[in-house]
């Protein structure tokens, strides 16, 4: 593999490609649109959210929150791929797409949390635990909403955007407020 300049991935194609260069960028099934589109600023705040759930899970924490955050980030790239298709092109896309049972799954899980006695008891401040984990999923909370308000201005827009889509954010954002509550706090003397 060339690092030094030359095209170097596993498909022999570059990254750097220069084709949005124009302010245009690639969807699926070879269509173009531009990167000012209403749809390719759902797809940077989706990408947004899954980005701070990388930053939670690389915090550490509980091993069932970190399975709860992989869960939500393999939901996320399938959403991603789903909002790369124009309405036109849903009909060809069979690959993992958002679904109700999706944000029935969102919702179970804060269900299980609350019954172990995770409740509203204030407004949150994130990071004052000292806890990274609990900081992140607070930031991927705050990227929900603003994944939340695009996909509507998306569908608002004219662009239909499925319900289970639009539901799936306000309901992670829920989740990830109460898993922010779960997690263990960090002892800060305990980090390198």
């Amino acid at each position: 593999m060339d690092i030094g300049g030359g095209r170097s991935s596993v498909t022999g194609m570059s990254i750097i490609t220069g084709r949005g260069d124009s302010g245009d960028t690639d969807l699926l099934f070879g269509r173009r649109i531009a990167k000012t589109s209403l749809r390719v600023a759902a797809l940077g705040c989706v990408d947004e959210v899954n980005a701070a759930l990388g930053l939670a899970r690389a915090a550490g924490g509980d091993a069932e929150v970190i399975a709860i955050l992989d869960a939500v980030q393999e939901r996320l790239v399938g959403l991603m791929g789903q909002l790369a298709c124009l309405p036109e092109d849903l009909g060809r896309y069979k690959y993992v797409a958002i679904t109700p049972a999706d944000v029935a799954w969102v919702e179970d899980q804060a269900r299980q949390f609350e019954t172990r006695g995770v409740k509203f008891s204030g407004w949150a401040r994130p990071g004052a635990e000292g806890s990274l984990a609990r900081a992140g999923m607070d930031f991927a909370r705050a990227m929900a909403r603003r994944a939340e308000r695009s996909v509507l201005a998306l569908h608002e827009s004219g662009e239909a955007v499925p319900e289970a889509v639009r539901l799936f954010f306000n309901r992670l954002s829920d989740l990830l407020w109460i898993l922010a509550r779960v997690e263990s706090p960090q002892d800060p003397a305990a980090l390198p």
